[in-house]
């Protein structure tokens, strides 16, 4: 069996814990692989409705091992929290491992986030605040400590003693903040250290035994490709790479290993945060669309910004991941609106471009070129097979799929496992 990426295509919340958690069924191994607790996956199975922000959405199958991998960053606090919410419910999480390279959160990220941001005022990025850009940035400047330095408390206490100096000098003299107490962190950290210990592994070695067995292995993307931070909307972006790529880098995954690249995209388009969206509706279908699907954050439960499809940023998307196809979601959702449109273009400083430009100045005058379409207005949530879809729902399937290059494999029509169209095969 083949190894199989599932990214998020567009600014994230596509739908990506549904998909993963549907096709973990033939699974051996799924690998969260980027991104933080700032990330979020609801999942709704015979179990009944999760809402993940570190764990895989593997999770719910016995015999599936899943692995927080080296590209994440943790919140210790945080994972065991959600460990707990999930024995408290009767989901095994024995079958968990974390990588000893991933990352950690520390409380000096979490606060010099909530700094930063506030002295960005009206210009702030809109992060959630929870660390994840200050622990990457540690990361790359070889100031961080990851998870397998638990495991040995005196080396972990020297590498802190150090750490919480300098962070102390920025927190006083920058931001006249109160200093942190090193010792109080380091008993607290070596708590952590004990409760996860049996969880923490070299996960590489399971991993490529896995791949050497010809097991089916699920690469679980966090947020979506808009947001990379080389090819998405920079700097309104996360601090790791969501991509396919990033996948490698973020797992211990040879990029020869992949065998096909799953994309999943809403059939509307949100967005949280600060950062250009050209398709972003400000009326009452935009209102209209954010109530039918309750976009709200899983992890902020901000309100998500809603808009029309946008063809050009999905084709952008779909180039730079190597998608062998996509998962369509949310499609029940436009069926209240009569008139459907989608972004084929953008109209920049009076000429037509068909490409996402660099620049954030010039994307944010863009504006959208419009194809319109007809609605179907019936539901379609208890439909399973292509075929019955309503005409008008299939056309506008088959303008995506024909403006993104890309076809659909799955399209989902509800939030349930089984409301799932399997269109065509993934393998």
């Amino acid at each position: 069996m083949p190894v199989l990426a599932i990214v998020g295509a567009q600014w994230g919340d596509e739908g990506k814990g549904k998909i993963v958690d549907l096709l973990t069924e033939k699974a051996k191994l799924v690998v969260r692989f980027s991104g933080g607790d700032n990330a979020g996956h609801t999942v709704i199975n015979p179990y009944g409705e999760f809402k993940l922000h570190l764990i895989p959405s593997g999770i719910f199958y016995p015999r599936v091992t899943c692995i927080i991998g080296n590209g994440t960053v943790i919140n210790p606090e945080v994972l065991i929290g959600e460990l707990d919410q999930l024995n408290q419910r009767g989901i095994d999480t024995s079958r968990l491992l974390i990588s000893n390279r991933a990352h950690l959160i520390m409380p000096y990220h979490t606060l010099l986030d909530g700094l930063e941001e506030a002295a960005r005022g009206g210009k702030a990025i809109g992060t959630t605040r929870k660390g994840i850009g200050p622990a990457f940035a540690d990361k790359t400047a070889r100031r961080g400590i990851r998870v397998g330095d638990l495991l040995d408390p005196e080396a972990f206490r020297e590498q802190l003693s150090f750490i919480v100096d300098y962070k102390n000098t920025i927190l006083t003299k920058v931001y006249g903040a109160k200093p942190l107490y090193r010792d109080e962190i380091y008993h607290q950290y070596c708590r952590y250290g004990e409760r996860l210990a049996p969880h923490i592994r070299e996960t590489t070695v399971i991993l490529h035994q896995a791949i050497a067995k010809d097991d089916l292995v699920i690469l679980e993307g966090a947020q979506g490709m808009l947001l990379d931070p080389d090819f998405g909307t920079y700097p309104y972006t996360t601090s790791c790479s969501p991509l396919v790529s990033g996948g490698c880098q973020g797992s211990g995954v040879g990029p020869t290993n992949i065998n096909r690249a799953l994309g999943v995209f809403k059939a509307y388009c949100t967005r949280v945060g600060g950062g250009p969206m050209p398709t972003e509706l400000h009326d009452e279908i935009g209102d209209l669309i954010r109530k039918k699907a309750h976009e709200y954050g899983t992890t902020t439960g901000r309100p998500r910004r809603c808009g029309w499809f946008d063809a050009v940023a999905a084709r952008f998307s779909a180039q730079i991941n190597g998608l062998t196809g996509m998962a369509l979601t949310r499609l029940d959702v436009l069926s209240i609106l009569p008139r459907l449109k989608i972004c084929i273009g953008y109209e920049l400083d009076g000429q037509r471009i068909d490409y996402l430009p660099q620049n954030i100045a010039a994307l944010n005058r863009c504006q959208p070129v419009y194809e319109e379409l007809p609605g179907w207005q019936t539901p379609i949530s208890d439909i399973l097979d292509y075929q019955r879809l309503p005409v008008e729902a299939r056309h506008y399937v088959a303008r995506l799929e024909e403006l993104t290059s890309c076809p659909a494999n799955i399209i989902s029509v509800g939030a349930k496992r089984e409301q799932t169209i399997h269109k065509t095969p993934i393998f």
